[in-house]
């Protein structure tokens, strides 16, 4: 009995696996995979809250963009986010000249502010 065979009919590959031979299915993502953490954080969360849409997402191959599409819309909202909160706090470059310590804790503050929004609105929203 042959492991492989080819059906002309409908252009599927199957494997026998037992006694039944399945179809060789591949997935084809249209877009590498080159997200970072929040395009990782954002497929966690999908897979574990929104399981029919990560699914859908995955079997018509769009996943890969979306997650690389979110981790730089996420990406970019920290940059703009923590610029227009530290220039309303007043964190500058002469502070950080003069005082490194209270512009390192200053910015700490910020950038945590800033990813909790980003994680809200964005990962999670």
């Amino acid at each position: 009995m042959e492991k492989h065979i080819y059906d002309d009919k409908n252009g599927l590959g199957y494997t026998l696996y037992g006694d039944y031979y399945l179809p060789d299915l591949e997935l084809m993502e249209d877009e590498e995979a080159c997200y970072g953490k929040y395009g990782m954080l954002r497929k966690t969360y999908l897979m574990e809250h929104r399981k029919p849409y990560y699914q859908m997402l995955m079997l018509q191959g769009k996943l890969n963009k979306h997650l690389n599409r979110v981790d730089r819309e996420a990406h970019e909202r920290m940059e703009i986010l923590v610029m227009q909160m530290a220039e309303k706090q007043g964190v500058t470059e002469p502070l950080k000249a003069e005082q490194p310590k209270l512009w390192i804790r200053k910015m700490n503050g910020i950038r945590t502010a800033a990813e909790e929004m980003v994680l809200t609105e964005i990962i999670y929203g």
